[in-house]
């Protein structure tokens, strides 16, 4: 999986989806970034959460699994090679729904946080979605609900203070080209989202969660 993300890198660095959008900067905000704060971004991609956390004075550890994202630490989210409470504040960004064991990663992610996690991605909407997505990208292991998110990370002794979701939206085109869907699966993904694609815009949602530690 590593090494096909490798070959995805410099499309997910140039996605628009990725790069910019008002969800960035709100889990940048929620992330309380300053001069002292110190972050770990899992599943760093194409490095723009880092980018943005940067600019606003944080110390910021990159890690990925894939070497062509180029991060700080090579690791997956569910083997973070970090001591406990090493950061005040962990992140992540529109990945989660690759992780394999969702709960080894949001485990590892809390046990590395000291304060907060801040955690972004997309929304589940549906095992018709789920399909489509799998079809598509056969890294894809599940989205979750806002109800899952939120009993995973209280489950780990974080207390989730806000919640927000964005109604998001890109080209259906472009979103099947960055992974270089084949044509046969293009159409059946055509067909399982038909209700959520109109003039090639696919509409999904994403959600950004801000959890403190409260076993600290």
């Amino acid at each position: 999986m590593t090494d096909v993300w490798s070959q995805r890198a410099e499309a997910f660095r140039d996605s628009p989806t990725h790069r910019e959008g008002p969800d960035l900067e709100l889990l940048v905000e929620w992330c309380e970034p300053g001069r002292e704060v110190k972050v770990l971004d899992v599943a760093s991609g194409g490095g723009h959460v880092a980018r943005r956390l940067r600019e606003e004075g944080c110390t910021v550890v990159t890690v990925d699994p894939a070497p062509g994202m180029k991060a700080d630490v090579l690791a997956p989210a569910e083997h973070l090679p970090f001591e406990d409470g090493s950061f005040d504040v962990v992140a992540c960004r529109i990945a989660a729904h690759h992780f394999a064991d969702i709960r080894a990663a949001v485990a590892e992610m809390a046990r590395v946080s000291n304060r907060l996690l801040v955690i972004e991605d997309n929304l589940f909407r549906g095992e018709h979605v789920e399909e489509a997505e799998r079809l598509r990208d056969s890294t894809h292991v599940r989205c979750y609900s806002e109800e899952e998110w939120k009993e995973m990370i209280e489950t780990v002794g974080f207390e989730v203070e806000q919640v927000e979701t964005f109604p998001r939206r890109q080209s259906f085109t472009a979103w099947l080209e960055r992974v270089e869907t084949p044509p046969d699966d293009a159409r059946r993904i055509s067909e399982l989202l038909a209700e959520h694609v109109e003039d090639d815009l696919l509409d999904f949602s994403s959600i950004v969660l801000k959890a403190r530690s409260s076993q600290k």
